[in-house]
């Protein structure tokens, strides 16, 4: 089989209006739009409409169609797609999610030019909770295959053991009509060199094949070491068909009573929350935005993703196999019950099974998946219909792939409630569904926002175990979102249940922590959110000068605020303290609460503990209180200001890994001092800005020339020493140069009426993210960006074939 990519060259309308431009995939037509904040899906699609759209393109069949099988495979259409060729319908998706495959080869004519075309009908929304993007956003394949050939993702490798020597197997599965006599090598090598082999014969159409491994280097988050394994079939020497792959030697066991280990070393997941969107560029996916948020989620701390709440980008698995982070890839967010007005909820019953099969099919070779989820706080799994749905989609989740564990996110306040009502108990749905108030996602999350205690003494009743006992003896890890005081509880109560926090909010994490260390069954924590996404706007925002917000937010509010690292990769405040508590941070470090708001009260979000930023640098505010948060494990911090001690505060775990501080804000430097059992154990400084221009930081300085190739141009109003002003702000214009396009260009504002599809963009804390798409063709790229009050600054990239 051979493999291309199919990309480039699209033409791009929207339903009922004949222009079409040119555009490349990934694309995402939704972020083109304008937001209104009359959009119906409100606050949960980021003020963003939907609409029909089509792609079209004009392609050359091949001359020699005998014995080929044609296809185009698609990654992801945000959704309800059809696929045409020349007209006819050839077959597409209702999942926006789920990739799907359609067949060319019975409709074409050799070295005929055919039309395909994709429509798109993204036009009723809400759909969803969150923004879904619209259109092609993920990567087009084009696949041509002989008569005899590996199926599609027919190539699976599984670690046996990893004792002295490493056992493997591979599994071949073959599209073989005929049943002729084929022979079947497999080859693992590491940096070009042949490790181990092995090869088989036979006539049907599979074949297993072992394979031992001595001296093996195997995978894990922190050494996620890869061997490429290459698939070759023949006949009388003949090679029909070759198919190659990066696999890991990697062994999973989990239990209640060890935990998670991995290679058998034990393993306490730090887990992040990701939505599949990409910031400044939409829901379009691109590897090298991917790897860019792996890399930065692992510089902060985080151990492990879970796709919050659709199939992880095969792009993003990638990142993880080859950075080293754990996923635990998630099914769904809604099964048969709607939680939004037009999402697919009557298509779950048709549909689930193949996109379960679309799941385990990406998924199966990815050292970096331990567990799939099968849902997200689905209210329906707590009736006794729901349970047999959950034990159909485990059961279905461990046939087609029994080396990996399977959970469920099941929201305990939500949980509580179903108890109390008697939903727990062996009665028809409906009738449960009288007595128990609704409780969907967005509900609960309003209730939650509203009454922050509730998910910290609620799920304690002895009503979301009678809720839940049964549904979570389904699965082999039981998913709590916000659910915290049942950990101890339910360890006793169940002693052989794993658990795992599905979902908690940041500030937690200084209550959490301690019981993933402590108990055994509990594996780890996934926060919201690790990254900040689209949609669900406001939902982590603040609101100053007013005691009283609702959860989500008015427009201009465009992203959630939940993320403890920005939709641009900053890192905020929350990580500071998820890496106290975690042990991970070798001095203390600083946040100050932002001193450009407006004094006196504020509306606070559950789902954001504190809005500090990692800044001593707020131009223009001297002399104002600034409160200071000091993050460490140790017992004591002494905060020095100007080189002058304002005093000492106790810290570590018993006061939440946090010590307070109140002072006038006057520039210059301050600086935090760790103490533990007295002596000095490190210390850390911020320092406010000079004179600030506005500067380029480039990330990458070379491109392929290709249009899945972006780089990422940092753009700060930084003094020369690269001090960013928090509280400075400007209007900057990029203007780009040569073989390439800007694909995106925005900041970390949670509010905001500018669009990241236009040239000017206003910085936030300082900074702002412009980012680069290379075009086909090699050459020069030269980015200016030129601000109203600090300057210009430029950045060149080279992109070469």
């Amino acid at each position: 089989m051979t493999t291309t990519t199919f990309n480039d060259g699209w033409q791009f309308g929207r339903e009922g209006d004949d222009e079409y431009t040119t555009v490349d995939l990934p694309h995402d037509a939704m972020i083109h739009e304008t937001r209104r904040a009359d959009a119906p899906a409100w606050a949960h699609g980021a003020y963003f409409p939907g609409g029909g759209y089509r792609y079209r393109k004009s392609w050359t069949a091949p001359t020699d169609l005998d014995g080929k099988q044609i296809s185009l495979f698609f990654e992801g259409v945000y959704r309800h797609s059809r696929v045409l060729l020349d007209g006819h319908d050839i077959g597409g998706s209702l999942s926006g999610y789920a990739e799907f495959e359609v067949r060319l080869d019975p409709y074409l004519r050799p070295g005929a030019q055919h039309l395909i075309e994709v429509t798109v009908d993204n036009a009723v929304t809400p759909n969803s909770r969150w923004y879904t993007g619209s259109g092609i956003y993920r990567p087009v394949w084009l696949d041509v295959r002989d008569t005899v050939h590996i199926d599609r993702d027919g190539v699976t490798f599984q670690t046996i053991d990893t004792a002295a020597d490493a056992h493997a197997i591979v599994q071949v599965r073959l599209v073989n009509p005929k049943g002729e006599p084929l022979d079947v090598t497999v080859v693992l090598s590491r940096d070009g060199a042949e490790v181990t082999s092995a090869s088989a014969s036979t006539s049907g159409h599979d074949a297993a094949l072992p394979l031992t491994v001595t001296s093996p280097e195997l995978w894990s988050a922190e050494n996620p070491a890869r061997y490429d394994l290459e698939v070759l079939v023949s006949r009388a020497q003949e090679t029909l068909d070759r198919r190659t792959l990066r696999v890991g030697l990697r062994t999973i066991d989990l239990d209640a009573t060890h935990g998670l280990r991995i290679n058998g070393t034990p393993v306490l997941l730090r887990g992040a929350n990701v939505h599949h969107d990409s910031g400044v560029l939409g829901a379009a996916t691109f590897a090298a935005a991917e790897l860019r948020r792996v890399r930065i989620l692992k510089e902060n701390g985080y151990n492990a993703i879970r796709s919050a709440h659709n199939p992880a980008a095969r792009a993003l698995l990638d990142a993880c196999d080859e950075l080293g982070m754990y996923v635990m890839d998630e099914l769904f967010d809604g099964w048969y019950d709607h939680k939004t007005d037009h999402d697919d909820a009557e298509h779950f019953d048709p549909t689930w099974r193949r996109e379960a099969a679309a799941l385990v099919a990406k998924d199966r070779n990815r050292p970096s998946v331990l567990m799939y989820s099968i849902g997200n706080e689905n209210g329906e799994a707590l009736t006794p219909r729901g349970r047999l749905v959950a034990a159909e989609l485990a059961a279905e989740l461990h046939t087609l792939d029994p080396t990996r564990a399977v959970t469920i996110g099941v929201n305990m306040v939500a949980a509580t409630f179903a108890g109390l009502a008697g939903s727990g108990k062996q009665e028809e749905p409906a009738a449960a569904a009288k007595a128990a108030p609704d409780m969907t996602s967005t509900t609960l999350n309003v209730i939650s926002n509203r009454f922050g205690m509730l998910a910290k003494v609620f799920p304690r009743l002895r009503a979301a175990d009678r809720a839940t006992r049964e549904l979570f003896e389904h699965v082999d890890v039981a998913g709590y979102n916000y659910g915290t005081p049942r950990y101890p509880i339910d360890a006793k109560l169940h002693p052989r249940r794993v658990m795992v926090g599905t979902e908690s909010m940041p500030g937690d994490i200084a209550r959490i922590w301690p019981l993933v260390e402590q108990l055994p069954a509990l594996i780890g924590d996934f926060m919201w959110a690790g990254w900040d996404y689209l949609g669900e706007a406001g939902g982590g925002s603040w609101i100053y000068g007013t005691r009283r917000a609702p959860y989500l937010k008015a427009y201009p509010q465009l992203t959630s605020g939940t993320g403890a690292i920005d939709i641009t990769g900053e890192p905020g405040a929350p990580i500071l303290l998820a890496r106290a508590a975690w042990g991970l941070l070798t001095e203390p470090a600083i946040a100050v609460r932002p001193l450009d708001v407006p004094a006196g009260p504020v509306a606070r979000t559950t789902w954001r503990s504190t809005d500090a930023v990692p800044s001593w640098s707020w131009y223009g505010h001297g002399g104002r209180p600034a409160e200071v948060e000091v993050y460490t494990a140790d017992d004591e911090i002494e905060l020095l200001v100007n080189g002058r001690s304002i005093g000492r505060r106790p810290a570590g775990g018993k006061y939440g890994f946090v010590a307070r501080f109140r002072t006038p804000y006057r520039p210059g430097t301050i600086e935090a001092v760790a103490y533990r059992a007295g002596r000095e154990t490190g210390r850390s400084s911020l320092r406010s800005a000079g004179p600030v221009r506005l500067r380029v930081v480039a990330e990458t300085q070379r491109l392929a020339a290709a249009v899945q190739e972006l780089a990422f141009l940092r753009l700060e109003l930084a003094d020369d020493e690269g001090v960013v002003d928090s509280a400075v702000a400007d209007l900057i214009t990029v203007q780009v140069e040569g073989p390439a396009t800007l694909a995106g260009f925005g900041s970390g504002a949670t509010a905001t009426e500018e669009s990241f599809t236009d040239a000017e963009h206003t910085t936030f804390r300082g900074r702002a993210l412009a980012v680069i798409r290379a075009g086909g063709s090699p050459g020069h790229i030269r980015v200016t960006a030129t601000s109203r009050n600090h300057g210009t600054a430029v950045a060149n990239i080279e992109v070469t074939d």
